[in-house]
């Protein structure tokens, strides 16, 4: 049953991957995120531009890339995101964070939690 279940997914994942390979994207002038902190309960939106950084209590969050399907920009946005604790020397997160699927790359934060809501674009 494993060996069938591994070769299906085997089997899958270069479809998905392709389907996925085929979406046209724009890239995106800001990006909208949102933050919370675990112990407060606060939730605050932050806008900011592509390229540049902002702190949110402490963390430091730079927006290298936002990007969003051509056929819809209010549809699955995607922001490569490099977020750092100030007290530490390491990202506590680098990587592409997806709109519709936060948990899939996630912030990992004793603290704070941050996810993408959309990329915006000037107008």
């Amino acid at each position: 049953m494993i060996r069938i279940l591994a070769v299906c997914l085997a089997v899958m994942l270069p479809i998905a991957a392709t389907a996925q390979s085929n979406v046209k994207t724009k890239d995106g002038t800001m990006v909208q995120l949102r933050a919370l902190d675990t112990i407060t309960g606060l939730v605050e939106d932050i806008e900011m531009a592509v390229g540049d950084t902002t702190v949110y209590e402490r963390l430091m969050i730079s927006v290298k890339e936002c990007r969003y399907p051509r056929a819809n920009i209010n549809s699955d946005a995607f922001a490569y995101l490099v977020i750092r604790d100030v007290r530490e020397t390491l990202p506590a997160f680098e990587g592409w964070m997806i709109a519709s699927s936060p948990a899939l790359s996630a912030l990992e934060h004793p603290r704070y939690d941050v996810w993408v809501l959309r990329c915006k674009v000037d107008e």
